[in-house]
């Protein structure tokens, strides 16, 4: 075969094959384009023979009257029914939370050191004093150690001719009990408890006079001043001068009550404390920002 007549043989199949390349290109373009639409008409497909090795689609479309019902899908909202008991009013509050009260530690046994009278009053009146650095004996929301605090004599005599008395580490035991109750509660069920009668101790805060403020704010600073107490290195000396004792060194003597009562607590005691609140004012105030 002469070279002319295979240069025009291979010309006339790149034809063939661009062809049958934009005729498929047309092809699933119109498919494309008619599968878009909201509701395709239905096609006639019309076959016509263009060489014995090649088949031409021609897609004429029919005109068709199709009636669409669009529906829309409702999705109905998923609601979580909470049962919450109402709270009690502020001065019936005590037997309702009474009941409560076993729920937080489960060393029930120690709530006998819980004074259950008048509790929420007690606790924002004794927190409102305490973070003032003043004790409120009287609004305590716990009962005093059975056993009262006590130094032993000594024969050492200080330049005013004052008589010393040893610090009596043991006596830090009586507060042990106290101790394993604070250690017995988990904080996140304390911060739930809290957040849960937090209306009624608002109701008392704002009969002490702080309408306007936020208890959470009283709290947090009482806790501060726990956390900020300095624990003395050294054992501490007590003198007598009357009936009570006190602080030989004179600044000690000076502080508030509150910082000397974390004195008498003792070194081992408040270290526990001071972690027991941290964590509860952490996860508090996480709970009071959101």
């Amino acid at each position: 075969m002469e070279n002319s007549e295979i240069e025009n043989q291979t010309k006339s199949s790149s034809w063939l094959l661009i062809s049958i390349i934009v005729v498929t290109i047309i092809v699933l373009s119109l498919w494309f384009y008619m599968s878009e639409q909201v509701a395709p008409p239905k096609a006639i497909v019309k076959e016509v023979v263009l060489e014995p090795v090649l088949k031409e689609v021609i897609i004429e479309p029919e005109v068709l009257v199709i009636e669409t019902q669009e529906s829309e899908e409702v999705i109905e909202p998923v609601v979580e029914i909470v049962e919450t008991t109402p709270l009690p009013e502020l001065d019936n509050s005590d037997e309702w939370l009474r009941e409560k009260l076993p729920s937080l530690t489960w060393r029930k046994e120690l709530l006998k050191l819980v004074i259950d009278d008048d509790m929420i009053r007690r606790l924002v009146v004794f927190t409102d004093n305490f973070s003032q650095g003043i004790l409120a004996y009287n609004y305590s929301p716990l009962v005093s150690p059975s056993i009262a605090f006590s130094a032993q004599e000594t024969q050492v005599f200080d330049e005013n001719n004052q008589q010393q008395w040893e610090w009596n580490v043991q006596l830090e035991k009586r507060f042990s009990l106290y101790i394993e109750l604070l250690r017995s509660i988990e904080s996140d069920n304390l911060v739930k408890w809290y957040l849960e009668v937090k209306p009624l101790i608002d109701q008392a805060y704002s009969e002490l006079g702080y309408p306007d403020d936020d208890f959470t704010d009283t709290l947090q600073s009482a806790i501060a001043r726990i956390l900020d107490a300095e624990i003395p290195k050294s054992p501490l000396k007590v003198i007598r001068p009357s009936v009570m004792y006190k602080y030989q060194d004179t600044e000690i003597e000076s502080l508030d009550d509150v910082d000397k009562l974390l004195l008498r607590i003792g070194k081992e005691n408040v270290l526990i404390i001071k972690s027991i609140l941290l964590e509860f004012s952490e996860k508090l105030a996480e709970e009071t920002s959101t």
